[in-house]
């Protein structure tokens, strides 16, 4: 068989439908008995009691190693005063309606940070919710005043009496009311009466994960299921011209040829059947012209002209007086101009999804960050209506943003519906996430700082020349909200106070799609930032921190963790000869946090032999966590920081797999000392909170050592 699967546009329309955006304000408790699906008395829709007490909680968002499906359910516990040892977490149904996150506009969307964020205070409420039902059926069953009861450990008691009842009991015959019990934030605990939140306890994946029982998208299996491996085009945007497949046909095994937009895939009985026969494929591209003349290197000599062109003010992003006036009156000026490169996400677990189509529906099984863009993407490019679209989210090994995107669930639909009745799993090779990579965007930075005679910031001009993120994903939000592309440029305005500041982007199309990563904006611009303020504190003698606390005089939460950092690492000791101490800071996802590393060189070679770092994000759901998630997005940004960089030349990506894009060893990994300092504010993000400062401490570091300011991302090969 060789079929041509065609696809539809994804429209603004579609992602809404799919995501749940036009629905956003219908979830968190408003719908009782909506979701039990068997498991027993739903009191609010996120969880369901069964008669042995044991609780049921949906986890709505995508867990990838960051332990949302820990940490979400904490929160709903804890106001629904559940035992939580009796608690069994399962991801959410990808009803958006019931489960979508306000921070996506009420899509089923994980990333940015936004996912605690989103979540936290509607699941507090829905947890108080659902434990006012709970009390009010004890006191219909016992008929005494509901003031006479408290909640404990999945439990209702009798002030007065003492009697008890667990939720279990009153599930058998509790009936949902007819009108939810009316909540507000003024009625939530405060944090010194939290018996769950804070608690470092065990991440409820990890026991899977550990025997071998999770089940990871590339882990799907369904009776009489095929495999897919797929030819991609030689550079974005291209298609199939005409196909040569008699000889791909020819192996025993394979099932069917499907020319799709991005390719031609190759259905067999294995996965190693698929990819042998893909190889003896005979394929005439089509060219695109716009995307065959990126070259990187050539483009960002243009980023770097264009950023350093005042002329071209771009769109500005943040204004806070009249930054320009503030720079031309100062006693010094400070320039310069910083670059960074292309970088892939490279999850451990390759890009995969697995589709079957029966009639006029299609059900997939993928390891997603965000049904929303699956159900649009499969709706309009296979032309099914977005309601016959099921979507099973799986673990997923490995996200970065990478798994926002959607195009290999679309390319698995479009196999699948060739096929039909058959499910069949689509696998990327390694080989095959580099070559169809959607970086993070190139960038080029222009700082012009005006300083006082003390050496005081008093203006600051911040200039970003950037390939866009938003204006390709959602063109329509992007234009409607003034082209303004938040993934590309947030982290840029901060809580320091510069006297004057003003920020401009500049936004590039060089026909390469770019997406999220790992941080994203913050990842460098805190880099262009950190490492300019560290400049102008040691032109003027003075020292890094003690500057950094003088801008920071209005925000105490700020200066509490470098103070603490400060102290963590002993930042004011004398260090051994060729060792040195960099210091930086951030803000962004509503926490902030302050690091060190001490930092040598070997021959040239960074070498980092240790990081220190203080965070505060409010109220920190689970510690021991949120520890990890540092050390991890630390040394994801030191890899990134040493050496990741993604060359194109004629629109193709040059790096093919590890061999030449280097990910950071196992033996060069630091010690990574982390204090969490828990406070009574909304919880900020933190899966991407330790990158941001990582490359400008390591490069004040270096600047201790070398005198040299290094202004690129990843640092030259050598920076001695």
């Amino acid at each position: 068989m060789h079929a041509t699967a065609q696809p539809g546009a994804l429209s603004r329309r579609s992602f809404l439908v799919g995501s749940g955006a036009v629905t956003v304000g219908l979830a968190f408790g408003r719908l009782p008995q909506a979701h039990a699906q068997g498991a027993g008395f739903s009191p609010v829709a996120w969880v369901a009691i069964a008669a042995d007490n044991t609780a049921t909680i949906y986890s709505p968002a995508s867990e990838m190693g960051q332990g949302t499906m820990t940490a979400i359910p904490m929160v709903f516990a804890e106001e629904m005063e559940l035992d939580w040892n009796k608690v069994r977490v399962v991801q959410a149904p990808p009803n958006p309606r019931l489960f979508g996150n306000p921070r996506f506009g009420g899509g089923l969307t994980t990333g940015a940070s936004r996912t605690v964020q989103g979540y936290y205070e509607p699941l507090r409420l829905a947890g108080l919710q659902g434990r006012l039902v709970m009390l009010g059926a004890a006191a219909s069953a016992w008929g005494v005043p509901v003031a006479e009861l408290r909640a404990e450990n999945s439990t209702v008691v009798h002030v007065p009496s003492g009697r008890r009842v667990s939720y279990g009991e009153l599930a058998k015959t509790a009936t949902a009311p007819a009108e939810l019990p009316k909540v507000d934030k003024t009625m939530l605990k405060p944090m010194a009466q939290f018996k769950i939140i804070g608690k470092d306890l065990p991440r409820v994946d990890v026991e899977a994960k550990t025997n071998g029982t999770a089940v990871y998208g590339i882990d799907v299996r369904l009776p009489g299921m095929l495999y897919a491996s797929l030819l991609p085009a030689p550079v974005q945007g291209e298609r199939a011209e005409s196909v040569d497949d008699a000889a791909a046909k020819a192996v025993p095994g394979v099932k069917a040829v499907v020319t799709l937009p991005t390719g031609v895939a190759v259905v067999a009985d294995s996965f190693h059947t698929a990819r042998k026969a893909r190889e003896l494929l005979k394929v005439t591209w089509t060219r695109s012209a716009k995307a065959r003349a990126y070259d990187s290197d050539a483009a960002m000599k243009e980023f770097v002209a264009r950023a350093e062109n005042l002329a071209d003010a771009g769109v500005t992003w943040h204004q806070h007086g009249d930054a320009p006036t503030a720079i031309a009156g100062a006693a010094r000026t400070f320039k310069a101009t910083y670059t960074s490169e292309h970088v892939a996400q490279f999850t451990m677990e390759p890009m995969n999804c697995t589709a079957k189509v029966d009639g006029e529906r299609i059900e997939l099984w993928v390891p997603s960050q965000t049904v929303g863009f699956v159900v649009g993407g499969v709706a309009a490019a296979g032309g099914f209506k977005s309601e016959n679209v099921k979507v099973n989210i799986t673990l997923l090994g490995g996200g970065y943003g990478r798994r926002v995107e959607a195009e290999y669930a679309v390319d698995a639909a479009l196999i699948a519906k060739a096929v039909p009745g058959v499910p069949v799993q689509l696998i990327w090779t390694r080989e095959d996430d580099m070559h169809r990579s959607k970086p993070r965007p190139m960038t080029a930075q222009h700082l012009i700082a005006g300083v006082d005679a003390q050496g005081r910031i008093v203006g600051l001009q911040h200039r970003v020349t950037a390939e866009q993120i938003y204006g390709r994903v959602l063109p329509g939000p992007f234009k409607a909200g003034g082209s303004k592309d938040v993934p590309v440029m947030e982290g840029s305005e901060g809580v320091y106070d510069f006297g004057s500041h003003l920020v401009q982007q500049c936004l590039e199309d060089r026909g390469i799609a770019c997406s999220f990563w790992r941080g994203v904006g913050p990842g460098y611009l805190k880099f262009a930032l950190e490492t300019l303020i560290d400049e102008i504190a040691t032109a003027y003698h003075r020292d890094p921190l003690q500057a950094r606390l003088e801008l920071l005089a209005k925000s105490p939460r700020a200066q509490a963790v470098l103070r603490e950092v400060a102290a963590m690492s002993q930042w004011t000791r004398a260090r051994p000869a060729g060792r040195a101490l960099g210091m930086a800071f951030s803000d962004t996802w509503n926490s902030f946090i302050g690091m060190v590393v001490d930092l040598s060189l070997d021959q040239g070679k960074p070498v980092v032999h240790k990081i220190w770092a203080a965070v505060d994000c409010g109220h920190a759901l689970t510690p021991r966590n949120i520890q990890t998630q540092i050390e991890g997005s630390a040394l994801f940004g030191m890899s990134a920081a040493l050496g990741e960089k993604l060359t194109y030349k004629g629109g193709e990506p040059q790096q093919k797999n590890l061999d030449t894009y280097p990910l950071l060893r196992a033996n060069a990994t630091p010690e990574v000392e982390v204090k969490v300092m828990p406070t009574d504010h909304y919880p900020g993000g933190i899966g991407e909170v330790g990158l941001p400062p990582v490359a400008p401490a390591m490069a004040n570091a270096i600047a201790r050592l070398t005198g040299k300011r290094l202004r690129t991302l990843p640092f030259p090969a050598t920076v001695a």
